[in-house]
């Protein structure tokens, strides 16, 4: 090819090699509600939507660079791969549990929960879950988030979820929702409610203007987004781009 192509496995660890440089330090979102570090961090978000080869190629390019990140995964078959859940635990990342429970069962909270307790233990055999994240389920009429407004997930032993127990005050939210890092106009669900709003249009934004970002980031990417082979790329692209003209439409209403 004669352009350079951002969202590939090979720009994702120079962004994480440009962080470590410039002083970051990573962590989980379990090991930072546990030890509550101060400078400058990284908490490493992954949600695996589908495609969990995808996160276990990201998990051993993160295990050979020595960092760790919270992998969050869904129930449903297209994420949920055991092999690859059981390897990427077993090389010391965190496994969370990708809940969309509320949709799945069209608001009817009680069924909602139900699930939610069977899916929280079946991920509990594969590492001891500590903490959760919605699925945005940008379909549905559902916001999964709102289960917690008749439960509480801290009695199922939860330390916390993102959208509850992060200060987006003092954390900067950086995403690739949309196959972009500046994707408001794309993202039905996947905000933190502080006004924020990324500068950066490209990895190699981001990489190049370190300096402008704050001491305390949380970085979410969606794994099937970061692919090396040429094919799989364009195929996502396309994919993504049909998506987000549907999104628009859905933040727009």
């Amino acid at each position: 090819m004669s352009f350079t192509r951002d969202f590939t496995l090979s720009v994702y660890e120079q962004l994480l090699r440009s962080l470590v440089s410039n002083g970051y330090r990573f962590f989980t979102l379990e090991q930072f509600l546990t030890s509550q570090p101060r400078g400058k961090i990284v908490l490493l978000r992954h949600d695996v939507d589908r495609a969990p080869l995808c996160s276990l190629e990201m998990a051993l390019l993160e295990r050979k660079l020595g960092l760790c990140a919270s992998y969050y995964f869904r129930i449903v078959k297209q994420s949920n791969d055991p092999e690859i859940i059981q390897a990427i635990a077993d090389m010391d990342h965190e496994i969370g549990y990708h809940y969309e429970d509320l949709a799945m069962a069209h608001g009817n909270r009680v069924n909602a929960i139900q699930s939610f307790e069977a899916n929280l233990e079946y991920f509990r055999k594969f590492y001891p879950v500590q903490t959760i994240c919605m699925h945005g389920s940008p379909l549905s009429s559902w916001d999964n988030r709102t289960l917690w407004e008749t439960y509480n997930y801290k009695e199922y032993g939860i330390l916390g979820e993102p959208y509850f127990d992060l200060d987006f005050n003092r954390f900067f939210y950086l995403t690739d929702t949309g196959r972009c890092w500046n994707g408001n106009r794309v993202s039905v669900r996947d905000k933190v409610g502080t006004g924020q709003s990324s500068p950066f249009e490209s990895t190699f934004d981001i990489i190049h203007d370190l300096d402008r970002l704050p001491p305390a980031l949380m970085i979410t990417t969606h794994p099937q987004r970061w692919e090396n082979n040429f094919m799989p790329w364009v195929t996502e692209l396309v994919m993504q781009q049909m998506k987000n003209s549907i999104k628009r439409l859905l933040v727009k209403s």
